[in-house]
């Protein structure tokens, strides 16, 4: 299969599919971080070039949950959000035969479509909660392939936080999203196996 992993550049979903025995391209507008297959341009240039799947990760600054409160208190414009979304709708409706986009907890469900799928790292092997909502066109859900246990943290003043929200939460807040916005193996290795 040929296939197309958008604003990508760690190369971990790519990387799954190739050893999978695919052509499989990461592209995104950094450079990627590991040896492979990759274009460094906008995604939305290499949408028409026969792709049989697209996994698509769209930047989530301006369209998760977590960071709304922005726009309603007016300390983003929300020209930023509308461009976002924008953005996945094109994805989205990209002339890929199968397509899946990921995204945290997203104003993408309230805005565009409710997720097909909600998953959890935990579900794929790593003892860690992040709800990852996938939005499918022509792919099955993911099957959980190895479910551990999420390990916490518990704070002095008696808060439970997974383990690696928390210590994630320490790293300062300019290289914070890039650390969080890093996929998870296991997920790949299970995109990999099921969706090919």
């Amino acid at each position: 299969m040929k296939i197309l992993v958008a604003c990508e550049y760690s190369g971990i979903v790519r990387d799954a599919f190739t050893a999978k025995g695919h052509d499989a391209w990461s592209c995104d507008i950094l450079p990627t971080e590991s040896k492979g297959n990759h274009i460094q341009d906008d995604i939305l240039k290499h949408l028409d070039r026969d792709w049989d799947l697209m996994i698509a990760h769209p930047p989530c600054t301006h369209l998760s949950v977590s960071g709304a409160r922005w726009f309603s208190e007016g300390r983003k414009p929300l020209y930023l959000r509308t461009n976002a979304l924008n953005f996945v709708k094109k994805l989205m409706n990209a002339p890929i035969n199968k397509i899946a986009i990921e995204n945290p907890v997203s104003v993408i469900s309230s805005h565009i479509r409710k997720s097909d799928q909600t998953i959890q790292p935990y579900q794929f092997g790593h003892p860690h909660m992040k709800t990852t909502c996938l939005w499918l066109k022509n792919l099955p859900k993911l099957k959980p392939t190895k479910i551990v246990d999420v390990e916490y943290v518990t704070t002095k003043s008696g808060r439970k936080w997974s383990k690696w929200f928390y210590e994630t939460s320490l790293i300062p807040l300019q290289e914070r999203g890039k650390i969080r916005s890093k996929f998870f193996k296991g997920i790949a290795k299970a995109m990999a196996a099921q969706w090919s």
